[in-house]
């Protein structure tokens, strides 16, 4: 039977060694700190910022929410950033995507100083992960390998196969597992003949945005699955096609209305050796390590040992 990744207890323990170090930073005098920028009222985004807050809050963490109007400009937002860079409470910059169409995202985000990337998306902090510098690394990214690390499954010498060749994710995911010493290949959109490519993985990151899209015939038995998608499902026939026969998830799906697949379809599930599951997987992980990136930036901005 296949074994179930549970990123929830992982994104705990996580948890529990930021806040074990927040303590210890404290008794330097020192209170890790993020600035999170939240534009407009975009549901979605204003859940999501709040959680991030409200973790910082239970972690003994600095946290101060900003929001700018809608109608702001992509130089008033500069200014901002430019502010946040230089407060010394403030370790760690975020910038909630997306924004909106008047403010130049790229340029913004190329502002941040990268001593204050969280989210590891600067191009120098692009460069020290590349380089395999001490840096900020992109958190779902750094998540996966925290997931492949904690449950003992082995990376060196593995065929990798990435699914998804975003900056956020799958790039650095790529790069992250080279490090580990795997052997990797990238596939995306334009791949000819994927299942070619991901019958021969032992470890398969799927995060390209297309929901189910790996099925079971696309698997070899005994992989790790590691499914970063999170795809809204509404319809009714969409939803028999992913889950037709899963009880539970069709009473939470009459209940709400909707539930979420990833980019790997469930029946896909049942050969691997070990996967994550959507919900509940990779997703707890990114808070998880935005938090762990948040200290490792407060420390690194001090000379202090990571």
């Amino acid at each position: 039977m296949a074994r179930v990744l549970d990123g929830t207890a992982i994104a705990a323990e996580i948890k529990a060694e930021v806040r074990a170090e927040v303590d210890r930073l404290a008794l330097q005098g020192i209170r890790p700190g993020l600035a999170a920028v939240l534009v407009g009222h975009v549901p979605a985004s204003e859940i999501y910022v709040r959680s991030k807050v409200k973790t910082c809050e239970a972690l003994g963490l600095f946290s101060e929410l900003i929001t700018p109007p809608e109608t702001v400009t992509t130089e008033e937002m500069l200014a901002l950033v430019h502010e946040l860079n230089a407060r010394q409470d403030i370790d760690g910059i975020l910038i909630q995507l997306p924004l909106p169409a008047q403010v130049q995202a790229k340029l913004l985000l190329e502002a941040v100083s990268p001593d204050k990337d969280v989210d590891g998306f600067h191009p120098v902090s692009v460069g020290r992960l590349q380089t395999g510098q001490p840096g900020l690394v992109p958190c779902t990214a750094a998540g996966i390998i925290e997931i492949l690390k904690r449950s003992q499954l082995p990376i060196a010498g593995q065929n990798a196969v990435v699914v998804g060749r975003s900056d956020i994710v799958g790039k650095p995911t790529a790069i992250l597992l080279l490090a580990e010493n795997a052997t990797v290949t990238v596939c995306h959109s334009r791949t000819r003949d994927l299942p070619s490519f991901t019958r021969r993985a032992d470890i398969l990151v799927v995060a390209i945005g297309k929901p189910a899209l790996v099925t079971a015939d696309m698997v070899k038995p005994g992989v790790t699955i590691l499914d970063a998608g999170i795809n809204r499902v509404t319809d009714r026939a969409e939803f028999d096609r992913y889950f037709a026969g899963d009880a539970r998830r069709e009473e939470l799906f009459l209940q709400k209305g909707s539930t979420i697949v990833g980019d790997v379809h469930p029946n896909a599930f049942a050969l691997a050796g070990a996967y994550t599951p959507v919900p509940g997987g990779i997703g707890p992980l990114t808070i998880a390590m935005l938090m762990a990136n948040t200290v490792r930036a407060a420390k690194l901005r001090r000379g202090l040992p990571v």
